[in-house]
C-alpha cells in the first residue's frame, strides 16, 4: 500500500528527510505516526526516511508518549533530534576585543574564551588567531575537532550574506572583500588538524537579534535590535528570518543624517553615529578630561555612576531615540531591544523620551522596549543558531545524507 503524496515536501514534491527532521526539531511531529499524517506518506517510506537519520546520529528515540487510544495499547515512542553528536564554533568580533565559544547544536554555551583582538590589525592576523583560540576551546569543552559542523563568525560591519564577504566597512580598514569564509576554515585546519567545515560571516547586530529573538521572544514576529557600542547598527528579525535587505545593508543605522557636522569614521558628517554612539560619548567625555576612549571604557563609567558619563549617555539616547521613533513606525515591532555597551538606565531613559515622543502611538501602543538577556553572548548564540538552521535545513540535510552515503 502507498501513501499520499508528502504534503510538506519542497516545490510540491514528497517530504525528504529532511522535512522529516525539521518536522521533529521542531516539534510539529514527533513520533512516526505523526510524521505520516502531517506528510501524507507510508509507514514503510517514513521507515526508510528516518533510518537514514538514525545511521547518521542526527535522531534519537525518546520516551514512549501518551495512549491515544481508549483500548490502551503500546504508547507511542517520541523521536527527538539528538543535539549530541556534533557541535558549533562562533566568535564575535568587536573593534577591540572578540569572544569565541564552542556551542552544543541547541545554543548551550560549552566553553568560552574572551580577549584583545583588534580588527584594525587585519583579517588575516585576526582570524588567525581565532582559529588558534576555537582549538584551544575544543580541547577545553572535551570535544574532538572532527565533531565541529561548522563555524559561524559575527563582525562589526555590513555583510553580503550570499558570499559572506564584508561591503565596505566603516570600521574594519582592510577587511573589504575579503574571504573571510576561506580564511577562518584554513585557520581552523592548521590549528585543529582536521578537514575544513563550512564558515557562515554575518553582521554582529543581526545575530545578536536573532539569538535573542530565538531564545527570549520566539514568538514575536517583527523583533528589532540596537546594538550601541564603538558603533551603532540595528539587527532586524521578521517571520522568524533575519532581514538583511538586498545586499546586507539593512540595519544600518548609524550613518543616517541627523544634522550635525560632526566627522563620522565613515567619511561623511552628520551620520548618528559620530554624536551618538560609544566612541562619540568616549570622545566628549575625553575633552572635559576623563580618560575613556571607546565604548568599553563609557560602559565602565557608567557602571561606576560617573555623572557626566551618565549625561552624555541620555544624550546620546535621545538623539537614537529621535531616529527609532522612524524605525518604529516603518516596521511596527513588537520588540525592540537595545544592547551593547551604552544599554543602560540612561540611555535607555533617553531612547523613551524621544521615542514615544515622536512615534505615532499606533506604534508603539504594544511595543516593549528592553535591555538585553543574553548579554555579551548574544552574537555567539546568533552565529551559532545561524550555522544550525543553515546546516540542518531540509535541502542541506539531504545533500549531507547523500555525501555520508546514506
Amino acid at each position: 500500500m502507498t501513501g499520499q503524496p508528502g504534503r510538506t515536501g519542497r516545490g510540491g514534491g514528497q517530504a525528504g528527510a529532511g522535512d522529516l527532521l525539521a518536522l521533529v526539531r521542531t516539534g510539529r511531529a514527533t513520533t512516526r505516526g505523526a510524521l505520516q499524517q502531517v506528510t501524507g506518506l507510508s509507514r514503510a517510506t517514513v521507515g526508510q526516511r528516518l533510518d537514514r537519520l538514525f545511521r547518521a546520529g542526527w535522531l534519537r528515540e525518546g520516551a514512549g508518549g501518551p495512549v491515544d487510544s481508549p483500548l490502551g495499547g503500546r504508547p507511542s515512542i517520541t523521536l527527538e533530534f539528538d543535539d549530541a553528536h556534533a557541535v558549533v564554533l562562533a566568535a564575535d568580533l568587536d573593534t577591540r576585543h572578540a569572544r569565541a565559544a564552542v556551542l552544543s547544536l541547541t545554543g548551550e554555551v560549552l566553553a568560552e574564551h574572551s580577549g584583545t583582538l583588534a580588527v584594525e590589525d587585519g583579517p588575516d592576523a585576526v582570524l588567525g588567531e581565532l582559529g588558534g583560540w576555537f582549538a584551544e576551546l575544543l580541547e577545553k569543552a572535551g570535544h574532538r575537532a572532527d565533531e565541529v559542523c561548522g563555524i559561524g563568525l559575527a563582525v562589526p560591519g555590513p555583510v553580503d550574506s550570499e558570499t559572506g564577504l564584508v561591503v565596505q566597512p566603516p570600521i574594519m580598514p582592510g577587511w573589504d572583500g575579503y574571504d573571510i569564509r576561506g580564511r577562518l576554515a584554513r585557520a581552523f585546519t592548521e590549528r585543529a588538524g582536521t578537514a575544513p567545515v563550512p564558515v557562515l560571516v554575518d553582521n554582529d547586530a543581526n545575530l545578536m537579534a536573532y539569538g535573542e529573538q530565538r531564545t527570549g521572544y520566539p514568538d514575536c514576529s517583527a523583533f528589532v535590535l540596537v546594538k550601541v557600542s564603538t558603533g551603532i547598527g540595528a539587527g532586524v528579525v521578521v517571520g522568524g528570518e533575519i532581514f538583511r535587505g538586498v545586499d546586507g545593508g539593512a540595519g544600518d543605522i548609524g550613518h543616517i543624517r541627523v544634522g550635525s557636522e560632526a566627522l563620522c569614521r565613515c567619511g561623511s558628517h552628520g551620520c548618528l553615529a559620530a554624536v551618538a554612539s560609544g566612541g562619540a560619548v568616549a570622545r566628549r567625555l575625553a575633552e572635559t578630561g576623563v580618560p575613556a576612549a571607546s565604548g568599553s571604557d563609557v560602559r565602565d563609567l557608567l557602571a561606576a555612576g560617573h555623572p557626566g558619563a551618565a549625561a552624555l549617555a541620555r544624550e546620546a539616547g535621545r538623539r537614537v531615540g529621535d531616529v527609532l521613533a522612524t524605525v518604529v513606525t516603518l516596521l511596527n515591532p513588537g520588540v525592540l531591544m537595545i544592547a551593547g555597551d551604552l544599554a543602560g538606565t540612561s540611555f535607555v531613559t533617553g531612547v523613551r523620551e524621544l521615542l514615544y515622543q515622536r512615534a505615532l502611538p499606533r506604534s508603539t501602543a504594544r511595543l516593549e522596549v528592553v535591555t538585553s538577556r543574553l548579554g555579551e553572548r548574544a552574537g555567539l548564540v546568533g552565529a551559532g543558531a545561524l550555522v544550525v538552521e543553515h546546516l540542518y535545513a531540509p535541502g542541506r540535510v539531504e545533500e549531507r545524507l547523500l555525501a555520508l552515503g546514506m
